[in-house]
């Protein structure tokens, strides 16, 4: 029973596996650059931790590095199983 109300996606059950699966790759990605760049802002309160801070602060700028790498391996991973990569869900 159909309304007018109701939305039809159509969309291959592994593409959507695989969004999802890339997506949340994505967001714990973020959760780490942000842990990162925290704590190293914490650390260079003392100059005894500045170093620590330091190499925190650039974990955090690989991990942001990594967010383009993700979203690059999920369209490559989409294309190569002949799904349909441009109904993208958003920007992650």
């Amino acid at each position: 029973m159909s309304n007018d109300n109701d939305l039809d996606v159509r969309v291959g059950g592994h593409e959507l596996v695989i969004g999802r699966r890339y997506q949340a790759l994505s967001i714990a990605n973020d959760v780490l650059v942000a842990i990162w760049f925290i704590v190293g802002s914490i650390l260079f309160f003392s100059d005894s931790t500045a170093t620590a801070g330091t190499w925190c602060f650039l974990l955090g700028s690989v991990e942001l590095l990594l967010r383009p790498v993700v979203r690059l391996a999920r369209l490559l991973h989409l294309r190569r199983i002949g799904g349909d990569d441009t109904g993208a869900e958003g920007d992650f």
